[in-house]
């Protein structure tokens, strides 16, 4: 970016036969011409000072502010002033973008000085430092409290004023394309510098609900009694899981060539997933929501926002690359959901609903993440969705810490479209084991696993325990 500057600047000097010297709006030095000329006052002490210390004082400022630069749309001469350190007469050409000051290239002035049509000349190259102060400015800036306005904001006047404020600071960039990113959680309140993060146009940080954690696997063998209504046949004969297996009774299937205790802490076998911390029960809040947090505080929990600026609707990996660089500075806790690309501002918070979609599944699903995109989230698009709700009725008795390890066997069973060969492997126990703990499950939430209708709303409630 420098270096763009100091062509900009070399090109006025050569347009103008003088060298040229670019300095921001508070009369900070940006770059500088080379000075070749013999002649002592053509560095005069409010020159040399400038070049070397890379600003200017107050009360110069205030004096070149005098000769009305700050409202000026074209080139002003401005007299020489010994008195005050400016044994030179200068022009001043102000750099604006969009009718606002940037900052002034300043030249040294003498007779008969430069022609209208190259001072004209000049001043375009000044619109395009202009323009170049304006994106490295957007860069920079701080938008997190126009992006948080818009995604906290409930839809009509307030969200639509909150918009347009955020539409205004992005300026053109705000009808390009663009993903949402939600990053959780965030350790801390502090926003990273849009600078620091490839791609970003803002972040800023927001209240976060993460999913419920997991009760500890229970390690002690379950009784082997009925529970709340149900019946207590065994799981044998049932579809995809005990047809073509010899029946036996409820009470003795999982014994006869178990691995593990019946209905217990089953041993991990390969490929087993454990669920503790991940809440596949929907029981306690998960004690640890970030690096070195202590218990989880639901007024102190936050997700980090970052809207990242695309090339093209389908390629998301701006966005990627973003939330990789995000989640190295938040800590191995954290994962991140992308929503789905998007031109303008107008449905900002339909993107962040997606994005804080996609990282609630990936925190409850590890298979989804750390990083998961909506559009690859699958059933969650509709459960994360749904408004927090108690758990059906049917299902509370299974969602109990005591039964996890049961919960936990009926969501692999229907996450395996109810085989039983591969429930089992996955599991990592004998089909006999899979048969006793599916009659228990049928036996605590009063479901037949036979019946379409049951398996679907057995399988729902424990993915959305989960969240």
């Amino acid at each position: 970016m420098k270096g763009d500057y100091q062509d900009l600047v070399d090109e006025i000097s050569a347009l103008l036969g003088a060298p040229a010297t670019l300095e921001n709006r508070d009369f900070g030095l940006i770059a500088f011409g080379a000075h070749d000329s013999e002649d002592d006052s053509a560095m005069d002490p409010v020159r040399t000072r400038s070049i070397l210390t890379r600003k200017s004082t107050p009360a110069v400022r205030a004096w070149f502010e005098g000769f009305g630069i700050t409202r000026a749309t074209g080139p002003v001469r401005i007299p020489a002033a010994p008195d005050a350190g400016v044994f030179r007469d200068r022009i001043c050409l102000p750099v604006r973008h969009r009718g606002v000051v940037l900052g002034y290239v300043w030249l040294l002035d003498a007779e008969p000085g430069p022609s209208h049509e190259r001072l004209g000349a000049a001043m375009e190259v000044a619109a395009r430092i202009g323009d170049l102060l304006a994106d490295e400015e957007r860069a920079g800036a701080d938008l997190s409290r126009e992006l948080r306005a818009t995604l906290t904001a409930e839809r009509g006047w307030q969200y639509d004023m909150a918009v347009t404020a955020l539409r205004t600071a992005l300026g053109p960039d705000a009808e390009g394309l663009h993903a949402l990113v939600c990053l959780a959680p965030w350790p801390g309140e502090d926003t990273p510098s849009p600078r620091t993060v490839p791609g970003a146009a803002a972040l800023c940080t927001v209240p976060w609900r993460p999913p419920a954690g997991a009760p500890p696997t229970p390690s002690a063998p379950e009784p082997g009694g009925g529970g709340r209504g149900g019946t207590s046949r065994g799981a044998a004969g049932r579809s995809g899981a005990g047809r073509g297996a010899a029946r036996q009774p409820a009470g003795s299937a999982g014994r006869s060539a178990s691995t593990a205790p019946p209905g217990g802490a089953a041993g991990a076998g390969p490929g087993q997933e454990s669920v503790t911390g991940r809440g596949a029960a929907g029981a306690a809040p998960d004690p640890g929501t970030g690096p070195g947090a202590g218990p989880y505080d639901p007024g102190s929990a936050r997700a980090l926002a970052a809207l990242v600026r695309l090339r093209s609707a389908d390629n998301l990996s701006p966005a990627a690359t973003a939330a990789d660089r995000l989640r190295g500075t938040a800590g191995p806790a954290a994962v991140a959901g992308i929503a789905g690309p998007r031109r303008g501002l107008a449905d900002l918070d339909v993107a962040w609903r997606e994005a804080a979609s996609a990282a609630r599944a990936a925190t409850a699903q590890p298979h989804l993440g750390p990083l998961a995109e909506w559009s690859a989230i699958g059933p969650y698009r509709m459960l994360t969705a749904l408004p927090p709700a108690e758990p059906d009725p049917a299902v509370r008795a299974l969602l109990a810490p005591a039964h996890a390890e049961l919960a936990r066997t009926a969501e692999v069973f229907l996450d395996h479209a109810g085989q039983a060969g591969r429930t089992a492997s996955a599991l990592g126990i004998h089909r006999q084991t899979l048969y006793y703990r599916l009659s228990r499950v049928e036996q605590l939430t009063g479901l037949d696993l036979d019946a379409g209708e049951d398996r679907l709303l057995l399988h729902m409630a424990l993915k959305a325990a989960r969240l």
